[in-house]
């Protein structure tokens, strides 16, 4: 009718239960495309992350792997020759070609390697603690490679003992081991280094694990130390005259510097001359304990595979690029050498596991 007023009724939009689950596709679906872009996006990542390594990995290898010639040309000498280390590799680097000049110190350990090798392999006594006898030995190298200088320098002469808890020890417990280990590889490499120069060659100091951690009292540790910054100052300084310089740190391996009867006699001895109030102090049973715990820890540990140790050497005396440091042994590279790089009392716990406590601390 005229004059009244027309009745709007407010529209309403029905959602029949098929337009429900349209709408829902319809709002989640850029979401659902952003996930799924993450997703990509993420696995790409990974995809070259895992490229890249590889990428790396390959001419890491590649550039390992090339080797210097003329081997037939080279000379390298090499200390502490009797056994272990130094007679395999000089029988190694014979058979190689190599003009090995091999220092033993005993006439029968020079005796048996010449009779193993060719008649390329020349021996030399030689005490690493003896000035005169290192400078006798320069002359001699000297008169075997004439202008070619020397190609390589294998510091290799070392000993273990005395090692024995600190208060065991007096001061010439330690000039024993340092003499050796340390004083003697500084006297050497120096005296040698004027025919290094003429060859830019090599120099292959062997340090050890315990150049890292301190497991042990004694010089040992010490002068492997001493061995990794020696080695250390001289790569630096001796770079820009082409002389390249490689640390070669051993796990454990069956020679004489791990030989338990030769460390337990010297243990006997050194327990022997102690004042009777240190003695107590440690408890009537530590002795007996300490020599057996170490000798269960050197019969797990130690490797009889000593070729482990003379392929890094050879690697570092035969390759074009090679290595700063070689950890030699499966223990070296993923025990011991990962542990030095944690913090410390994680390796004093190490040390507290494989050592009896004395009396005064239980």
């Amino acid at each position: 009718m005229a004059g009244e007023a027309v009745k709007t009724t407010p529209s309403v939009s029905r959602v029949w239960p098929g337009d429900t689950e349209k709408h829902g596709a319809v709002m989640t679906m850029p979401m659902f495309k952003m996930k799924e872009s993450r997703v990509i996006l993420s696995h790409l990542a990974i995809s070259c992350v895992f490229l890249l390594a590889t990428l790396i990995a390959i001419c890491w290898y590649i550039r390992d792997s090339h080797r210097v010639g003329g081997f037939s040309q080279k000379h390298v000498f090499i200390t502490d020759c009797d056994s272990g280390f130094g007679n395999l590799l000089a029988r190694q680097l014979d058979r190689k070609g190599f003009h090995v000049i091999a220092a033993c110190l005993t006439e029968k350990g020079a005796t048996d390697l010449a009779a193993a090798a060719s008649s390329r392999l020349k021996t030399f006594l030689l005490d690493v603690t003896d000035g005169a006898n290192i400078r006798r030995a320069v002359e001699f190298v000297s008169g075997e490679v004439g202008e070619r200088g020397l190609w390589g320098l294998v510091n290799n002469a070392g000993r273990s003992t005395p090692i024995a808890p600190t208060d065991w020890l007096c001061l010439e417990d330690f000039t024993k081991v340092l003499d050796v280990n340390l004083v003697g590889v500084i006297e050497v490499t120096l005296q040698f280094l004027p025919l290094l120069k003429k060859a830019r060659g090599r120099v292959v100091n062997v340090a050890s694990i315990f150049g890292r951690l301190s497991l042990a009292g004694g010089g040992y540790c010490l002068s492997k130390y001493g061995v990794e910054a020696f080695s250390d100052s001289l790569r630096i300084n001796m770079r820009h005259f082409g002389i390249k310089v490689s640390i070669i740190e051993p796990g454990f391996f069956k020679t004489n510097i791990t030989n338990p009867n030769l460390i337990n006699t010297d243990l006997k001895r050194l327990w022997s001359r102690l004042p009777q109030d240190v003695k107590d102090s440690y408890g009537p049973t530590y002795f007996d304990e300490y020599v057996k715990a170490q000798g269960f820890s050197l019969g797990a540990l130690c490797s009889p595979d000593i070729s482990k140790v003379t392929r890094c050497m050879e690697h570092a005396l035969t390759a074009q690029f090679p290595r700063t440091r070689y950890g030699a042994g499966w223990d070296a590279k993923f025990f011991w050498i990962p542990l030095s790089y944690l913090p410390s009392f994680v390796a004093d716990f190490v040390a507290q596991v494989l050592l009896p406590l004395p009396k005064a601390t239980q």
